[in-house]
């Protein structure tokens, strides 16, 4: 067995790439791509899932700076031996070793202020503090390593939802705090809130929404339906479907076709030899060499797609700087979009109509190290995005941005307040949607108010040290994606049964 292993490890990360010619030339696929984006509802969509495991610091992602909202935030965040608090819109960074304007600390790369001051938004839609009798707008900031998404953001093409989460049925504080609210179950759970984020409903529920979006999508994917649900992070419950199964695919897959080669190609000869030989009176033995057959031809067929035309093409990310160590770097997020985007780039010669997809970046549960740790993450969103952007704009010459849509997910938002070793699990959080088709440059949902309760301070929007109470159910946010995916609204009533609870199915964003 052991000698075995190491091939069959191999065989099974070459066959996604594994093929020997062009289904489909490049002139053919730029065709596609053309009559695609102008054939209305006939053309090609996909959805590209980002997935920030973990649990993402959306308070140091998305950051209310109106002088309020800014007043509590730094007084919640910077207490404690290692303050987590960045610095106000304008302020200018800092060199290493230098002493720090907001606690006279010596300034360290680590340290949330030496990567200078928080980056200025306008949405569109003027927002003031909820409940508050002021009518003074309110103003917002990206952190400051999301140089790139807000230059999207300003063009026009990124939006921020606010304050999205997990929800069975809308609920109140005062609901929450008498425990009468109707609330998912396993709060603060990465596990079980990871799951029902990639499900919408509650955990242990077997099929995802873009699975399940997937099954209506089967029919107008031809031959090649296999490839209409596309992983890249693993198995994940997001892309269960009823009838679709998701297809795992290595995101180190290089742009030419992988051959075969000596012991690889045997081995794969004899699997497929014992596949085809398969006895017809033993179920088991004929169900298995069926799937591995189909397995290996789809692999081939994958193969051949990739290695033609505008999908062979499709250039490497550039490398980043990390922004603590300075270090450059690959960035595992844009190498996995990559791959997303050589797949679309790949749909004309699959005959595909819609895909969805996951990636995953992880590591954004701190807790302690976030100052050192969440700067980097967000680094490698901004960097990935940009690139993804950046190489939809021309897909064998053809702008695809139009035609996909990305947007994050993550396990739950944070705590508002430090608990002394940095920020904890919390319930609501904030994320962004990309695509050409997003009506970008503004900001969906009610910006919550900041704060944690203190003497006359009773914030109506979170509980306990700063956990916000999602004002944006899961539901809706993924309906919005899946109403622009081309679903009606039967389909959306199956697959988000609680969708009719709350009071907008739609938040606009596309």
């Amino acid at each position: 067995m052991n000698t075995i292993d190491p091939v069959r490890r191999r065989l099974l990360r070459a066959m996604p790439a594994a093929g020997l010619g062009t289904l489909l030339g490049a002139n053919l696929l730029a065709d596609f791509l053309r009559d695609a984006n102008a054939a209305g509802n006939g053309s090609y969509k996909a959805l590209v899932c980002i997935r920030l495991g973990g649990g993402n610091d959306a308070f140091n992602t998305v950051l209310a700076t109106d002088p309020d909202s800014w007043s509590r935030y730094q007084t919640a965040r910077n207490t404690g031996d290692d303050p987590i608090a960045l610095l106000g819109p304008g302020a200018a960074a800092v060199a290493a070793d230098a002493i720090s304007p907001l606690n006279g600390r010596v300034v360290a790369r680590s340290t949330p202020e030496f990567f200078g001051g928080v980056l200025p938004i306008v949405p569109k839609t003027r927002q003031t503090v909820p409940g508050s009798s002021s009518s003074a707008a309110r103003t917002f900031a990206l952190h400051p390593l999301l140089g790139s998404l807000q230059s999207l953001f300003q063009a026009g093409r990124l939006a921020v939802v606010a304050n999205v989460g997990t929800l069975v049925a809308p609920v109140t504080k005062s609901q929450v705090l008498a425990n009468t609210a109707a609330l998912p179950r396993n709060l603060y759970s990465h596990n079980d809130q990871s799951a029902m984020w990639e499900a919408g409903q509650n955990p242990g529920f077997p099929y995802g929404w873009g699975g399940q979006m997937a099954d209506f999508s089967l029919a107008g994917n031809g031959a090649h339906s296999i490839f209409t649900s596309v992983s890249l992070a693993g198995a994940a419950t997001f892309l269960n479907g009823r009838t679709a199964n998701q297809y795992q695919v290595d995101r180190d897959i290089g742009a030419a076709t992988i051959a075969l080669d000596g012991d690889l190609a045997g081995f794969a000869t004899a699997i497929q030899g014992v596949a085809g030989a398969a006895n017809s009176s033993n179920f088991l033995a004929t169900t298995y060499g069926g799937i591995v057959q189909r397995s290996i031809g789809a692999a081939s067929t994958l193969g051949d797609a990739l290695a033609s035309g505008a999908a062979a093409t499709i250039a490497a990310p550039p490398p980043m700087t990390q922004p603590v160590t300075g270090a450059t770097m690959s960035n595992p997020l844009a190498t996995q979009l990559r791959m997303v985007a050589r797949m679309i780039a790949a749909a004309g010669a699959l005959g595909l109509r819609r895909q969805v997809f996951i990636v995953n970046l992880g590591g954004f549960d701190q807790h302690s190290l976030q100052n050192s740790a969440h700067p980097p993450l967000l680094a490698q969103v901004d960097h990935g995005l940009a690139y993804f952007d950046r190489t939809l704009a021309s897909v064998g010459g053809v702008d695809m941005r139009a035609n996909v849509t990305a947007f994050t997910v993550s396990d739950f938002g944070r705590t508002f307040a430090s608990n002394g070793d940095g920020c904890d699990h919390g319930w609501g959080g904030h994320h962004f949607v990309l695509g050409g088709s997003v009506k970008g440059g503004d900001l969906y949902g009610a910006f919550p108010t900041l704060g944690v309760d203190a003497g006359s301070f009773i914030n109506p929007d979170a509980v306990n040290n700063g956990v916000l109470i999602p004002t944006v159910a899961v539901d809706q946010y993924a309906a919005t994606l899946a109403a622009w995916f081309g679903l009606d609204s039967a389909a959306l009533a199956t697959i988000f049964p609680n969708l009719g609870r709350f009071a907008r199915s739609n938040l606009g964003f596309l």
